[in-house]
């Protein structure tokens, strides 16, 4: 998929180093944001973990001249659900319609594997991520205190 400067593809092993750059970039962003205070999984993992999800799920790189500039995975979690995580786009490369992108085409991922509906969390408090999140059809299912913050775990339903 080409849009506006930007190119998105499935990520391979080869992609993992850049794939962690910006996972580390857009989730030290989301770490100040939601007035977290310690680390988060996001920001710990190696590069095996990474280029393990790349083998079990559905991971999709935007990139611009070679350079990754956000990520997301995908991860089957039952015959028609699946769960979405580490989605990212590089700070300075935000508001240039990237993280849409991303999430049509998963969007049109889950609709081929036939998921019916697709999970993820956020920190409540970002109102930026709440707001992206509705307006690509999501809803707050509930919320949570298990990792130290506000965590809404949202949920969108595919028809």
């Amino acid at each position: 998929m080409v849009n506006a400067g930007f190119e998105i593809r499935n990520a391979s092993a080869d992609d993992a180093e850049m794939i962690q750059k910006i996972t580390h970039e857009a989730f030290s962003s989301y770490v100040k944001l939601a007035n977290i205070d310690g680390s988060i999984a996001a920001l710990d993992e190696s590069l095996d973990d990474i280029k393990k999800d790349i083998g079990e799920k559905i991971v999709l790189v935007a990139y611009i001249n070679g350079e990754v500039v956000g990520s997301v995975r995908v991860a089957k979690t039952g015959d028609d659900t699946a769960y979405l995580s580490r989605f990212g786009v590089s700070p300075k490369f935000q508001n240039l319609g990237i993280g849409k992108a991303l999430m049509n085409l998963v969007d049109i991922n889950m609709r081929v594997l036939g998921v019916k509906k697709l999970y993820l969390h956020t920190g409540s408090k970002i109102s930026s991520l709440v707001t992206f999140y509705y307006g690509r059809g999501f809803y707050v299912e509930s919320t949570s205190t298990d990792r130290g913050y506000i965590r809404a775990q949202m949920c969108k339903e595919y028809k």
